[in-house]
């Protein structure tokens, strides 16, 4: 298996077919389930022991909050389970609730909060401690697009102290946080590339707002296109050449849907990360 290194700063994507094994990989690497063969060292312990408490978090798809107690109630206990006592948990509670938004709903119980707000305080239950490693397993899952983006938010403004890795199927999403992306197929993980760095300037994604009869034809009249594909419903792959030309392609796309008043949705520099993976 290729080696890789996961670096502080960025959040990391990990991606994959359904089964491929990532909620899996979070259940071993939190100590949840034993490998069937092989070692697995988590700050140079063993998942699920002591020395690895407040330093990994995970956050599956699934989590639920107790209705029977307060937020404030369960969030202490589970910080008491990583050996902090009343007061630190209590100062933690107060901590975590204000890193996501959410510090008057000490008191309430879970049936008085949105999903979103749940969500929220799901994540405030991750990150009590201070984890050097928070693994976030569909994090946006079923949250209608204000509360997605507030969740993007939050890992975004904490990504300078906090490793995240979050596994989801909306890649438009991770393409939107990550820069680092693992892929895991049949229990192999490796490295696919590093979103920021490696853009490939051999395509250029169009996305266009309707379907157009003659937009193949067009783009290919431009000198530096090789040739264009249809990935998707209104979505357009265009290879390019490398020879450089007084105007820029992006810009003769953007002025070639202008002159045929052709409404575009967007121009991406390179693959989109669906078809770089499938």
């Amino acid at each position: 298996m290729p080696d890789f290194e996961i670096m502080k700063g960025a959040p990391v994507a990990l991606v994959g077919p359904n089964g491929a094994g990532k909620t899996t990989l979070f259940s071993v690497l939190c100590g949840y389930l034993q490998p069937s063969s092989g070692q697995v060292s988590i700050f140079d312990a063993r998942p699920g022991t002591k020395a690895t408490f407040g330093r990994l978090a995970a956050l599956p798809q699934d989590a639920q909050l107790d209705p029977s107690f307060t937020i404030a109630h369960q969030l202490s206990f589970y910080g008491q389970l990583q050996g902090l006592n009343k007061r630190k948990s209590k100062t933690e509670v107060d901590r975590t609730l204000e890193l996501v938004g959410l510090s008057d709903v000490l008191k309430a119980k879970p049936g008085e909060l949105s999903h979103g707000m749940r969500k929220r305080v799901t994540i405030a239950q991750a990150l009590i401690g201070s984890p050097k490693i928070v693994m976030l397993d569909e994090a946006t899952a079923g949250l209608d697009p204000l509360h997605a983006r507030e969740i993007r938010q939050l890992v975004a403004s904490l990504s300078d102290e906090i490793t995240f890795i979050l596994s989801s199927h909306d890649l438009n999403e991770l393409e939107r946080l990550c820069q680092q992306v693992l892929y895991l197929d049949k229990g192999q993980l490796q490295q696919h590339k590093t979103l920021a760095n490696d853009i490939d300037h051999s395509y250029i994604t169009l996305r266009m707002k309707r379907n157009e009869a003659k937009l193949v034809t067009a783009l290919k009249s431009i000198e530096q296109v090789v040739d264009v594909v249809n990935s998707q419903d209104r979505e357009y792959l265009i290879s390019v050449r490398h020879e450089q030309d007084e105007i820029p392609l992006d810009i003769q796309i953007l002025q070639l849907c202008h002159q045929k008043k052709w409404a575009y949705r967007q121009l991406i520099n390179g693959k989109t990360l669906e078809n770089q993976l499938f």
